[in-house]
């Protein structure tokens, strides 16, 4: 299931050589320097709420680019990496790590890392960028409001301890507390509970186990009880979920749809997918009138197929009516069918339950209510990261709901980017209409969607947006190759500073010009009034 740690030889595994070697290629060219340890870091000036994966990420680019930040973490130091320091440790990564590449610094020893080699990347990043400088531990965020005059950030209503900031990257992930519904007759159940996040040291060998749940924690849970050796394995599922094969050419292909949404040839890939990868498990795919694959974020691994081909593991439609003395009682359903349909009361018998059942979304309640309310609130913003309201604001990884593609690869840097254009640059920062009018016309285009239009995305249609958003505005043009590569921002800086002179410039004669022509106003007014005189007197 997971893989151990290890380097391989790379004569044996030369494609993991040549990823290797990529890597470093895409290090020494774009990995922005790591700040000196005297170096003074200017604006803009950065709040980056959370330390996790996202947070350290976004945090190194900003100090990678001369700017100063703020890291603000709930927890203590163990948990920098966010929820990857609080999975079990058979938790391992589901997609290519190839597709994982959340910084162009991280080094891959393999294909699939475990949570150690995640974890262990994480940390190195955050030493090497010196953001343990920048952290501050066990301070949960709260509040984030701008000053009524400067329109500076400030956190926690503290300027005097944190300072104020140009900035706020809120970095706060979907996965947040451990999600523990309360079924009828848990505490009469005489067997071990546990949620999917909390299994490490857990026993688990010739128990039989059954998954309450049928997402990706019950992938989690599924590798842990392959791994400890339990007996029998049931997952109980309350609906079909697509799961796709563990292969980057297949995860990449299916990210290609542009349309981010179904479409009249959606039926191509779930094809092929029900043919070659389900096969005679066609059963528990989603019925192809009922959920396509462009509506949910799929389960991505080839070897629980194999598990349930081996009858190791049984994947049961059923709603899960409530837990009785030795196990629990279900309500089995035919495919096709909806939750809480008619279908068969059975008794499932196990030992250990697992609550695969997910994590509390942690919220964004600390930024102005603004931001939350009416049509324009998450995950409708612009770029599905930016409130309309506070173009300083970037929500990053956090207002994200079900997509296809890459995971905190090369997105990461390029809204970090963006804010930071967006902050230096007056006239490419968007304005609040233009950012709306963005998200109607993402939504007119995708009003055929099964889903919201922000509720489901694909990769390339992600690269679509950020593509627009540099094109559609001409002062974003010199800023191109920093936002999509983080190269060359100096080149524009400079322009930006021209452009400020030559502004005050036409300010300044623009004011000389008002005052001359106020002076010859009032001059010509005290000569009418001169000859009137004259003429009184006369």
């Amino acid at each position: 299931m997971t893989l151990k740690s290890k380097v391989h030889n790379p004569i044996l595994h030369p494609l993991l050589f040549i990823f290797q070697v990529i890597q470093f290629v895409l290090n020494k060219l774009l990995s922005p320097t790591p700040p000196s340890p005297k170096a003074r870091l200017g604006r803009p000036r950065i709040a980056v709420v959370g330390g996790g994966i996202t947070g350290v990420t976004s945090a190194a680019h900003c100090v990678g680019h001369g700017c100063d930040v703020r890291i603000f973490e709930a927890g203590k130091e163990e948990n920098i990496g966010g929820i990857w320091s609080k999975v079990n440790n058979t938790s391992g990564l589901q997609i290519h790590s190839l597709m994982y590449r959340f910084h162009p610094s991280v080094n891959w020893k393999q294909g699939y890392p475990d949570k150690h080699q995640i974890l262990s990347q994480v940390r190195e990043l955050w030493k090497r960028y010196r953001l343990d400088e920048r952290t501050v531990f066990e301070t949960p965020v709260t509040s984030a409001h701008q000053h009524p005059e400067t329109k500076k950030w400030i956190i926690n209503d503290d300027a005097e301890t944190y300072g104020q900031f140009d900035g706020v990257i809120c970095s706060v992930g979907t996965c947040g507390r451990p999600k523990i519904p309360r079924i009828p007759g848990m505490d009469s159940f005489q067997g071990e509970i546990h949620h999917s996040s909390q299994l490490t040291g857990k026993a688990a060998k010739g128990k039989t186990v059954i998954i309450i749940g049928g997402g990706a924690s019950a992938v989690e849970s599924i590798e842990y009880a392959v791994e400890e050796g339990a007996a029998q394995v049931y997952v109980l599922a309350r609906s079909e979920k697509w799961i796709i094969p563990r292969n980057p050419v297949v995860d990449m292909l299916l990210a290609l749809n542009i349309f981010g949404q179904e479409t009249r040839f959606s039926w191509i890939p779930e094809f092929f997918l029900r043919k070659l990868f389900y096969r005679e498990l066609e059963d528990i795919a989603p019925p192809s009138d009922k959920k396509g694959l462009f509506t949910d974020t799929p389960m991505v691994n080839s070897e629980v197929m194999n598990q349930i081909r081996s009858g190791k593991v049984k994947w049961l439609r059923c709603d899960t009516e409530g837990f009785t003395e030795n196990g629990v009682k279900i309500n089995r359903r035919e495919k096709g069918t909806k939750p809480k349909d008619a279908g068969q009361i059975e008794e499932i018998k196990g030992d250990m339950v697992i609550m695969a059942t997910g994590f509390q979304r942690p919220k964004l309640d600390f930024l102005p209510k603004e931001c939350l309310e009416g049509d324009y609130k998450p995950p409708n913003w612009y770029l599905q990261t930016f409130p309309p309201q506070f173009p300083s604001v970037a929500a990053i990884n956090c207002t994200y709901m079900n997509g296809i593609g890459s995971v905190g690869n090369w997105h990461i840097g390029i809204y970090t980017r963006l804010l930071l254009v967006f902050l230096l640059d007056d006239r490419a920062r968007p304005r609040t209409f233009w950012m709306k009018r963005w998200i109607d016309m993402t939504a007119f285009l995708k009003r055929k969607s099964p889903v919201g239009p922000f509720e489901f995305f694909t990769y390339l249609e992600l690269m679509w947006w950020f593509f627009f958003c540099v094109a559609i505005n001409p002062f974003r043009w010199k800023w191109a190759f920093f936002v999509f590569f983080g190269l060359g921002e100096n080149l524009p800086r400079k322009v930006v500073a021209a452009e400020d002179r030559l502004r005050n410039r036409l300010r300044a004669r623009e004011a000389e010009d008002q005052g001359t022509m106020a002076n010859g106003v009032r001059h010509v007014r005290e000569e009418e009034i001169r000859g009137r005189t004259m003429r009184i007197v006369t």
